[in-house]
């Protein structure tokens, strides 16, 4: 009797052993999963909807109440998404003083980010203005779009934040910034942070030879929360998958994959 009980005992242990040594293959071999299946791309996705949409600073005490519209204009052929960008104040939407492309696409395999930003000048922004609230049939075909691209202005270089933070990317253009000549200015320096809850925090600054800034708030960024009652929601998720389900993907992982 004490024989088999014993024997009963260490088959049971053995079995035990085996099952948790499955159990831990499957979690290793799930890990990889979920690792495998966030990539580069699903991460300039990522960004490029979610600075999509109209977007409104609102605090008069200390910047200008500002409206900022980014909408999908087109697609380049390696995939990199190409989104109209345009800034006015609050009260005149329809008179933009600001107008760029931004370039979305993932960072070069050796860069030490996820994702690129690249702003560039318009050729025509007459052309352009409210591109975005514009039926598809009046705004300019995808050759003209492409066409119309014209000198680059910066790139801001963004990573995943890291996990426990309020955002989901930030990153900044590279040290000594691109050049820039407005209001006396020598060069200028971008921040970008792409937060959780629809937010987008944007840092420009322009800084003359000396290094003294000569233009952009000193306080801090410009904080740019999600317009309530947009009627742009519909038209980006049109454009983009939904923001939760690459989440779910990016929760699994940090490991960036081509």
């Amino acid at each position: 009797m004490g024989t088999g009980s014993d024997t009963g005992r260490g088959g049971g242990r053995a079995r035990g052993l085996v099952l948790k040594a499955l159990v831990l293959f499957g979690g290793v071999l799930l890990l990889r999963r979920l690792r495998r299946s966030t990539t580069r791309w699903d991460h300039a996705r990522a960004v490029a909807r979610e600075i999509s949409g109209e977007k409104a600073c609102r605090d008069p005490d200390n910047y200008f109440n500002l409206r900022m519209l980014t909408c999908p204009a087109t697609e380049m052929v390696d995939g990199s998404r190409v989104l109209y960008f345009e800034q006015a104040f609050w009260r005149t939407p329809q008179k933009p003083f600001r107008q760029r492309f931004y370039i979305v696409k993932p960072c070069p395999k050796e860069a030490k980010c996820d994702v690129e930003v690249s702003s560039y000048a318009i050729r025509d922004t007459e052309e352009y203005k409210n591109f975005c609230d514009r039926p598809k049939d009046q705004r300019p075909h995808d050759e003209e779009i492409i066409e119309d691209i014209a000198e680059h202005l910066t790139t801001i270089n963004l990573s995943r934040c890291e996990r426990g933070k309020r955002c989901l990317y930030e990153g900044s253009t590279t040290p000594g910034g691109f050049p820039n000549s407005w209001n006396g200015a020598s060069y200028c320096t971008s921040e970008l942070t792409i937060h959780k809850n629809g937010e987008v925090h944007t840092w420009d600054r322009g800084y003359d030879e000396e290094g003294n800034q000569v233009w952009g708030p000193k306080g801090g960024p410009y904080e740019f929360k999600p317009a309530p009652n947009s009627c742009y929601d519909d038209l980006i998720a049109l454009n983009f998958p939904p923001t939760n389900s690459l989440e779910k993907k990016f929760d699994g992982s940090f490991v960036m994959n081509e």
